[in-house]
């Protein structure tokens, strides 16, 4: 997606970012989200550095900032296979805000390719709760992969439940699902 939005040549000097999570990690850390997103996005547009946004401590903090900047306009997310979104794992409150989280057995497994094993990855992430996401005007949720299929279907068409964190995106009014195999 970024490397479509970076072909694209827009204007990004009026956008504010607010990134959804990061891990409890050095920032600079080669799989850090923060570099992720310096690599991929930031350092090829022309977002002004000050409008980047990270999750932080104290995360109350981080909401005021959303909030002083009259809230997020479009969220975009993708989903886990245990159906989290941001890392809003499952059993995660709907009224959730950012907060520190410890990441779910399967989150930690399925991200261990990005660090080689299970015993580097990261267990804990500050995230961006449920309760804010929801507060967004409008919402994309984007999966890619067989693998994402199934929970996909179940989020977005099974019971509204903490179990399926995802779910409750069927409570919004403006939300847009995409999937590519």
């Amino acid at each position: 997606m970024y490397d479509e939005l970076v072909k694209r040549e827009l204007d990004w000097s009026h956008v504010i970012t607010f990134n959804l999570d990061v891990y409890l990690m050095n920032v600079d850390h080669p799989e850090s989200y923060q570099n992720y997103m310096r690599k991929n996005l930031f350092e090829k547009t022309n977002i002004y550095p000050d409008h980047s946004h990270f999750p932080f401590r104290p995360t109350s903090a981080f909401e005021d900032k959303i909030s002083g900047s009259m809230g997020i306009d479009l969220c975009i997310l993708g989903i886990g296979t245990n159906g989290h979104i941001a890392f809003n794992e499952p059993g995660s409150s709907f009224l959730s805000r950012t907060r520190v989280v410890n990441l779910d057995e399967q989150t930690i497994e399925d991200n261990s390719r990005f660090f080689g094993s299970v015993d580097d990855t990261p267990k804990q992430a500050i995230t961006m709760g449920l309760g804010t996401i929801m507060e967004s005007k409008k919402i994309v949720l984007m999966a890619n992969g067989d693998h994402k299929l199934n929970i996909l279907n179940v989020a977005m068409n099974g019971e509204v439940t903490e179990d399926v964190p995802a779910s409750v995106l069927q409570n919004h009014d403006n939300v847009k699902v995409f999937y590519c195999d």
